[in-house]
Formats: structure tokens, C-alpha cells, sequence
């Protein structure tokens, strides 16, 4: 078999199919919740407590100085309101996942309990019994 081949053999496999349409959707999702964080739900956190934009807290370390234009100096800041930031989406995107799973959960456990239908060659055999008993 050909290096080719075994590729395409490889790519066309389920799971592979599935992993990359996952990442895909992954990312969508991704891009969902975070618009619902900066969007939505920051803004109202920013106003409870006094307007505050997480993104835009750190500490300073050294403060920049562009007194001079030849020789500016930049600022060394430890951006922790970004973290901040990234931990709530984190939180969020968890807590989603988390609902989806649940709720695909409860779909299949509700498929399992519905009884299943007898395989049809045990219905054969049982309909070929009960005309044999009823046969004088």
C-alpha cells in the first residue's frame, strides 16, 4: 500500500473525521463565548464594581518614561486584569460544556430506557412457535 493510500486511509477514518469537525466547531463555540463574556457579561461586572475594566488592570513595575522622543523607555506592568478576564471566560466556556454534556446525557439515557424492538429473526421464530402450537 502506498504512503498515499494509507493517508487517505487514515484521513477518512471516523474518528479523524469527528475529531476535526469537533475542532472546528470548537473554535466557532470559542469565538461564541467569548463575545458573550466581553460583551455581555463583563460590562455588567465592570459596572457592580465602580466601571472598572478588568482588562485594563496591572501593576506597574517600572513606569515608562517618553519624556524623551529619542530614548523612549517602556513600561513593565504585570497585566493581571487579562487573566482575570481569561479565568471568567474559562469559567463560562466550562459551565457551558458542561450543560451541553448534560443535556446529551440525559438525551441518551432517555434512548436506552425506550424498550428495543425484538431482533426481527427472534419475531420470526416466535411467530413460526405460535403457528406450530395453534396447528391440530
Amino acid at each position: 500500500m502506498s504512503m498515499l493510500q494509507e493517508f487517505k486511509a487514515f484521513a477518512m477514518r471516523g474518528s479523524v473525521v469527528d475529531l476535526a469537525v469537533g475542532v472546528v466547531i470548537g473554535g466557532a463555540f470559542g469565538k461564541i463565548v467569548s463575545s458573550l463574556v466581553d460583551k455581555i457579561i463583563m460590562p455588567p461586572i465592570g459596572m457592580l464594581t465602580g466601571g472598572i475594566d478588568f482588562s485594563q488592570l496591572k501593576w506597574v513595575l517600572k513606569p515608562g518614561d517618553d519624556s524623551d522622543p529619542k530614548h523612549k523607555i517602556a513600561e513593565v506592568a504585570v497585566g493581571y486584569g487579562d487573566f482575570i478576564n481569561t479565568i471568567i471566560t474559562f469559567l463560562i466556556i466550562a459551565a457551558a460544556i458542561f450543560v451541553v454534556v448534560k443535556m446529551i446525557n440525559s438525551m441518551q439515557k432517555k434512548q436506552e430506557e425506550a424498550p428495543a424492538a425484538p431482533p426481527a429473526d427472534v419475531a420470526l421464530l416466535t411467530e413460526i412457535r405460535d403457528l406450530l402450537k395453534n396447528k391440530p
